[in-house]
């Protein structure tokens, strides 16, 4: 399971780095339905239960990767993204996205979004394995 969720997560790593120098804002989004819609199926693959729980560790780590890799590559960030510059320059004074705290809701709604995709669509497509009944 924690494999899963580290490899999956690497997906957050790319996103993060890609989304500063050459993934613009508008077509982002394309980017991450592909994301959730393959971590789902892998997960829908690869995990016999506990789907939801997994589901967020990934999006957690996706954000923490895609946070850490803005911050680090800031300068750069805001370069390439005048838009986002505005909207941190206009929230600047809530304190919650100061400080750092909704980030972690951000991970949270993209593991949920994450969870919805596999349970929907993915459900109708991959067989999830289920766990084998004893006989008596």
């Amino acid at each position: 399971m924690k494999k899963t969720i580290g490899e999956l997560s690497l997906f957050g790593l790319a996103m993060g780095i890609a989304t500063v120098f050459v993934i613009p804002s508008n077509i982002e989004p394309l980017f991450w339905l592909v994301i959730f819609a393959i971590s789902a199926s892998v997960i829908a693959r690869r995990c016999s239960d506990r789907h939801f729980v997994q589901i967020l560790l990934v999006g957690l780590a996706n954000c923490v990767w895609v946070t850490g890799a803005h911050v680090l590559f800031f300068h750069q960030y805001i370069a390439n993204h005048p838009q986002e510059a505005a909207m941190m320059a206009s929230a600047a004074r809530f304190s919650a996205i100061d400080d750092g705290d909704g980030w972690s809701v951000v991970g949270a709604v993209s593991g949920a979004v994450m969870e919805f995709s596999r349970s929907w669509p993915a459900s109708c497509c991959v067989a999830t394995p289920r766990p084998s009944r004893r006989h008596r």
